[in-house]
């Protein structure tokens, strides 16, 4: 069952009178229920662009993005700021974390203009227990290591139980070994609770733990290969 149809996508931006810049030209694909996608290529290849599309946060210029059957390419901003509350969760290279309010508040933010319970608080020390930081849930995010900053990440994106999970460079700033812990909780939490992944990334030794790779280049798709060898991350 597809939870992402993206149909004939495009986002063109005009740069100028006469320049008009394909970010996006074209594109369609699906992502199954419990996939784990990469997305990769060169820089200006549109990557970015696309997940922003998925992820509700910029619209297309034309084509459509449909999740969970639903066309959100047809949607207002309040119905859009809906669909990411309650379907998707996203992890950014720079953690985005709010400087001044510590890790556990961090967590919950996507909530406090909404519907922060003290279930949800709750919820939030469970997750960060479980990336063993509930110790630092206190500390402001200046305190914490960049591994750190991202286990907070991923806890703040499962904070709405996403059936989503968009991750752009999730391991951009950290070192080898922080970076495979990194996508290895993403892993688990893939298997275990079938929460569907789309990373974006450059770092072409993550591929071989994914289960598909979709390449992009000039806006347009040129491959996209089911990994038959998975590996399992250690």
């Amino acid at each position: 069952m597809a939870l992402i149809e993206v149909k004939n996508l495009c986002k063109y931006y005009n740069i100028g009178e006469r320049n008009e810049v394909k970010a996006v030209d074209d594109i369609s694909f699906k992502i199954d229920v419990g996939d784990f996608v990469a997305v990769v290529g060169p820089s200006g290849s549109g990557k970015s662009t696309l997940l922003h599309m998925v992820g509700c946060l910029d619209t297309p210029t034309k084509g459509s993005v449909i999740i969970d059957g639903v066309d959100v390419s047809k949607l207002s901003d309040d119905e859009l700021a809906n669909i990411r509350l309650n379907k998707i969760g996203f992890i950014f290279q720079t953690f985005n974390l709010i400087p001044g309010v510590n890790a556990l508040e961090n967590v919950v933010m996507p909530l406090v203009p909404y519907r922060l319970s003290n279930s949800r608080k709750e919820y939030a020390r469970q997750l960060l227990h479980k990336f063993g930081i509930l110790q630092r849930a206190d500390h402001d995010p200046s305190e914490l290591s960049g591994g750190e900053k991202q286990r907070v990440a991923i806890s703040r994106s499962l904070i709405n139980n996403p059936k989503l999970i968009l991750a752009d460079e999730p391991t951009g700033q950290l070192d080898s070994k922080t970076g495979r812990e990194i996508i290895k909780l993403m892993h688990e939490l893939n298997v275990d609770k079938k929460i569907t992944f789309v990373i974006v990334t450059h770092d072409e030794s993550l591929l071989q733990f994914v289960k598909r790779v979709i390449r992009l280049k000039d806006g347009k798709i040129v491959s996209d290969e089911h990994n038959g060898k998975v590996h399992k991350i250690v």
